[in-house]
């Protein structure tokens, strides 16, 4: 377990637990789940000895469930945030990600980078713990920029441990964001195919796990957003004490800066399934519109054999005398009839509109 001891003026790493906590400032304790998991017992003792909390064992399994929604709870002494973060690098060996990368699917680029896992927070006055997977680039990159303000005096390291932890989730959060353009790319290379006449669509089983992603993420979205909402009413009804104005001002602030960046995440999420199933509406309907034009042609194809079936119906009868049957001229007479009568009825079928391509007609 790794500690972060921050003030105003500096920032302390270490990875001895400490007797008591510091005198100014706050503690930042970060550990993963294979730490946790490997002796929960004991690193719920050092997090107590370093913060003076107690950890209910709910909690600590909660903390090592990596199948965990997002997720609110709080007590007298802290408040329990589990927060359900993007894998940058979807590993199937890897056994922080969920059971979604060890499933051979069938799935888009775009949409395979949506698997998830939990990071757990716990916070409280004076310090906030995390447990995360072993390999977090979001907390990767905070713990180095806590460390780069040792070298710089002039940075400005988090005031208190509900900023710090607002700071990794709106950076978690922002992940999510940067997935709306190969998302909306993704969805709009599957418009163009569906609607492309030439080619017949045939990856309708990405497809349909695409539609599934996009309603797990609309369903971790909303998770999330319940999650920080009850963070949100915690922080308004925790008494703070002198330090009840500014200071809580700007977490809410914070709260709200996240809590409006998941919105945006859910409703381009809510846009882009409403695109899909649109796309898939247009695509049987644009199908069912050739199937009658096929069928209109095969129509107009029959109704002008039909009467040249009846002649020759007629003339292969068998009677000793007909008319045209003996005569030098009847072949070419019933030729040149069949030919009118086509002809007439092509005619017909103009008049009636019936041979028009709408297609070409949008004008």
């Amino acid at each position: 377990m790794d500690i972060f001891h921050i003030n105003n003026t500096q920032v302390t790493f270490t990875t001895d637990v400490p007797q008591e906590m510091p005198a100014q400032g706050f503690a930042w304790l970060d550990a993963t789940h294979d730490e946790v998991g490997a002796d929960p017992a004991a690193w719920s003792t050092a997090v107590e000895r370093a913060t003076g909390i107690h950890l209910y064992d709910l909690h600590l399994k909660d903390a090592t469930n990596m199948a965990h929604p997002s997720y609110f709870d709080s007590t007298q002494e802290y408040a329990m945030v589990v927060f359900r973060k993007l894998v940058l690098t979807a590993d199937a060996d890897n056994p922080g990600a969920n059971d979604d990368t060890r499933i051979k699917r069938k799935i888009p680029p775009a949409l395979s980078k949506l698997t998830t896992e939990p990071v757990t927070f716990l916070l409280t006055e004076r310090a906030v713990v995390t447990v995360h997977a072993s390999r977090s680039r979001t907390i990767e990159a905070m713990r180095n920029r806590l460390l780069e303000l040792r070298q710089k005096p002039n940075g400005r390291p988090p005031a208190s441990p509900a900023e710090l932890m607002l700071r990794l989730l709106n950076a978690m959060v922002d992940q999510y964001l940067e997935l709306r353009r190969p998302l909306t790319t993704q969805i709009d290379r599957w418009q163009r195919a569906l609607l492309n006449p030439r080619r017949p669509f045939k990856d309708w089983t990405a497809l349909l796990e695409a539609r599934i992603e996009l309603n797990k993420l609309d369903h971790l979205c909303e998770g999330q957003h319940d999650a920080l909402q009850e963070l949100r009413d915690y922080l308004v009804d925790s008494d703070d004490g002198e330090d009840s104005g500014r200071t809580k001002d700007m977490l809410l602030v914070r709260v709200n800066d996240v809590m409006e960046h998941i919105s945006r995440v859910l409703n381009h999420a809510r846009r882009l399934e409403t695109s899909l199933e649109s796309a898939v509406q247009i695509h049987f309907s644009a199908t069912a519109h050739r199937t009658n034009d096929i069928m209109r042609t095969l129509t107009v194809i029959t109704a002008l054999f039909m009467p040249l079936t009846l002649l020759t119906g007629i003339f292969g009868m068998n009677f000793d005398y007909m008319p045209l049957l003996k005569d030098d001229t009847g072949f070419w007479v019933t030729i040149g009839a069949m030919l009118l009568i086509v002809i007439g009825m092509l005619l017909f079928f103009r008049s009636k509109r019936y041979l028009e391509d709408h297609r070409h007609n949008d004008d």
